[in-house]
């Protein structure tokens, strides 16, 4: 009972071969299965082959070799008790100290364009969890790894000690959890989805480590960036950056407000955000247009603000947004002209995301104290909704290019919230309110003159007539809500004493 015996089984061989040789050294006997096996055998490291362990031919097409009790006995036997002990040795099983297994690469495989129902399900890993799951248990006496990063450190403490630490093992069987927790939770996202059910009662999701933050929302707040394997591409969390220093929580926070709204437009168009709401949205025949729009809608707001581009930012643009203090500009792509001069600020954060990768959907999560609330995007367009004009003017073309536009930003503003636009850009916004004229009263003063003419969305009904009366002396002449109060023919009546074109759209865009 003096050997020292390692499992080695791996999808992932990265490294698997020098690591083997090292073990070989270190007086290990190496055991494995399939393909592992054979790399190692080809690698001249010496090997023994897991039918010899149990005395069994791998069957069903390799879907049980390794379940047996001369692999799980050398598991799960507890090195210091005599019982074990003189178990393993009544049945002739060996102790494993040392075990190395990575998964079958359902992740990767449920990725590829596609793939077949049969080919997911046959890339569901059963002896390779069971091993591991085994192992961590048993961490008290067994190394158990799952990562090729882990492996110069547990080689090194082998030589210096002959053994791994104590707080290495239970280090690594916590690693060895979460992995398989990891892997189990798209396993169950994957079946979930095949078997159509929307609210399963029990919910299971994974998230990655992307990078560690300096700090959340405020400094004295620790926080951390995960995200989703095989998550939308359309996403902070899979942009690539090109230049800057690393996103901070509130940068992540601002970005991907600004990509939900700019999304919204077909037409080039550029979005300016701060504190997680517009401060200006701009559309134009062309990306400077739209950016040149956008700023004008509130040329104070956007100093330190976040810049998204559904259009591929060009060098004229590039000169422009070089002359204001931003933290991120996110497009599809930048001219090399234009990537070579906002290089020149050593901060600012450049990122590209596929557009498009737009029209996945994902579920929205949110987390409480103790729960997590979950929903689908918004993403109910005025197309969808049953449009009405209660009042007895109809909007012209003009007042409808402006209606739409307001329309597409006011869903994306924290509630209460409205929005004064024109035909290709914002005019005012207010954000967040307590009630909903006082949100009116903070979007048209910001619009001021530029309110004459305009048109102003709500994100949810009127109450009551106080909103269209300070729309009417602002000089607003169409208004789009939902519609839905009770009191809404007051709301109606005072549209048609201003001669004001009023829009009824079934349909609220709360935001909190």
């Amino acid at each position: 009972m003096t050997k020292k015996r390692a499992l080695i089984s791996v999808s992932d061989k990265a490294g698997i071969v020098d690591f083997a040789k090292e073990l070989a050294e270190l007086g290990f006997e190496i055991i494995s299965t399939g393909g592992t096996k054979k790399a190692l055998q080809d690698g001249g490291v010496p090997v023994i082959g897991i039918s010899d362990v149990t005395g069994f031919p791998e069957i069903l097409e390799g879907r049980v070799k390794t379940l047996h009790p001369n692999i799980h006995g050398g598991l799960l036997a507890k090195a210091g008790e005599a019982g074990h002990l003189q178990q393993l040795e009544e049945h002739g099983i060996v102790p494993i100290e040392l075990v190395c297994v990575n998964l079958y690469p359902f992740q990767a495989t449920i990725a590829k364009p596609g793939v077949s129902v049969e080919e997911a399900i046959e890339n569901i890993d059963i002896g390779g969890p069971a091993m591991l799951r085994a192992s961590a248990k048993n961490h008290e006496y067994i190394t158990v790894l799952v990562d090729p990063e882990d492996y110069p450190a547990v080689l090194d403490e082998f030589r210096k000690h002959g053994k791994t630490e104590p707080e290495t093992r239970r280090r690594l069987a916590a690693k060895v959890f979460r992995h398989t927790a990891a892997y189990d939770a798209l396993i169950a996202e994957y079946m979930t989805g095949l078997s159509g059910e929307e609210q399963p009662e029990k919910l299971t999701v994974t998230y990655e480590l992307k990078q560690a933050l300096r700090y959340g929302e405020n400094p004295h707040q620790k926080a951390a960036f995960y995200r989703k394997p095989l998550g939308s591409a359309f996403s902070v969390a899979n942009a690539k950056q090109l230049h800057g220093k690393e996103l901070s929580y509130n940068n992540i926070n601002d970005a991907e407000a600004a990509l939900q709204i700019v999304k919204e437009f077909t037409d080039p168009a550029a979005v300016a955000v701060k504190h997680m709401n517009p401060c200006g949205v701009g559309t134009g025949s062309t990306v400077y247009e739209a950016f040149l729009k956008a700023f004008e809608a509130d040329p104070v707001s956007i100093f330190g603000g976040i810049i998204a581009f559904n259009r591929e930012v060009d060098a004229e643009t590039a000169r422009k947004l070089y002359e204001i203090f931003l933290e991120i500009i996110i497009a599809p792509s930048f001219s090399d002209e234009a990537l070579a001069i906002l290089s020149g600020k050593k901060n600012l954060r450049l990122l590209t995301v596929p557009f498009k990768e737009a029209d996945k959907k994902e579920m929205q999560l949110s987390s409480i104290e103790g729960g997590l609330l979950i929903q689908e995007q918004d993403t109910f367009g005025l197309e969808d909704a049953n449009v009405t004009v209660p009042t007895r003017r109809e909007p012209t073309e003009k007042e409808w290019q402006a209606l739409k536009l307001g329309w597409k930003v006011v869903k994306h503003v924290k509630s209460n919230a409205i929005v004064v636009a024109g035909k290709d850009s914002t005019l005012g916004i207010g954000a967040g309110q307590m009630n909903r004229v006082g949100a009116a009263k903070i979007a048209l003063e910001q619009a001021g003159d530029k309110a004459n003419g305009a048109a102003l969305a709500s994100d949810a009904f009127f109450p009551m007539d106080d909103t269209v009366e300070a729309a009417a002396k602002a000089g607003i002449t169409a208004i789009i809500q939902p519609g839905g109060s009770v009191r809404d023919e007051d709301s109606i009546k005072k549209a048609d004493e201003y001669g004001i074109a009023m829009v009824f759209t079934g349909v609220r865009h709360f935001k909190h």
